[in-house]
């Protein structure tokens, strides 16, 4: 799919993975709708790259619907969608407590925020934009009408003690890629997903230097974090080569991640 002059939208686009999508997008000439909670990097950063910033709680069916409706008044109805807005939490299924042996159990609502956000809110996401792509015609000879990018993890195939609940939601988004892609098949809109191994995100930014590179060497190769522009590469190669759908790709460096 030709980007440059297309109408996008990048989830959880004011930082981070999203971040770097919107500003590779925008470079190759995508009006570019960044969907957030952060309000002040998201309109900065949509200022800078001349696309349009929009508060949106993936969350709430009418946050995404206002969102939407605000990027296709500035912009027209998306053909690319990309989801990135994720968030993620530590906690063991059921702990015992070194100080007293009490036993503490992860709390349910815990446990659900985390999918309501990475799992139900990309899904939300997803529908609602392919409503909008379904309104539009065809581009080229093979009907393509639009293409959706999801973010998923590696910790949907290797999660580690802790990543319960995250593991599951962005397992569920792995999951969905096949069936969604077959659901919009005679629609003309692509659908796949990116598994990121470690990424110099501002969640690992975060950690002390050290901890960066303890986590840096345990990739195979390259011995590094792994950079959000190439992230957004690998997303604009998806979203430009019409035969790439379906499909579930880890970007990770041949990382596989052990138990802690």
């Amino acid at each position: 799919m030709k980007i440059d002059g297309t109408a996008a939208v990048v989830t959880g686009g004011a930082s981070g993975l999203g971040e770097a999508t919107a500003r590779a997008l925008a470079a190759k000439g995508a009006k570019v709708a960044i969907f957030d909670l952060q309000e002040e990097k998201g309109e900065a950063l949509a200022k800078e790259i001349g696309g349009v910033f929009c508060e949106v709680n993936v969350t709430s069916d009418e946050s995404v619907a206002a969102g939407f409706a605000k990027a296709r008044e500035a912009h027209g109805q998306e053909r690319i969608l990309v989801n990135c807005a994720g968030v993620g939490n530590a906690m063991k299924t059921v702990s015992r407590s070194k100080e007293d042996g009490s036993i503490k159990i992860f709390p349910t609502q815990a446990f659900d925020w985390v999918i309501q956000i990475n799992l139900v809110g990309t899904f939300r996401c997803i529908s609602q934009s392919a409503a909008g792509m379904l309104t539009l015609d065809t581009i080229d000879e093979q009907g393509q009408r639009g293409v959706i990018i999801n973010t998923a993890s590696v910790a949907a195939e290797d999660g580690q003690i802790g990543q319960v609940a995250y593991s599951a939601s962005k397992a569920g988004v792995v999951g969905m890629t096949l069936p969604i892609a077959r659901d919009l098949m005679n629609e003309g809109i692509r659908v796949n997903t990116i598994l990121p191994g470690l990424f110099r995100t501002p969640l690992l930014a975060a950690l002390p230097e050290k901890a960066q590179e303890s986590l840096a060497v345990s990739v195979p190769f390259p011995k590094r974090l792994g950079e959000p522009p190439e992230y957004a590469q690998l997303a604009l190669a998806m979203i430009e080569n019409a035969y790439w759908n379906g499909e579930d790709v880890r970007l990770d460096g041949a990382l596989r991640m052990a138990p802690r």
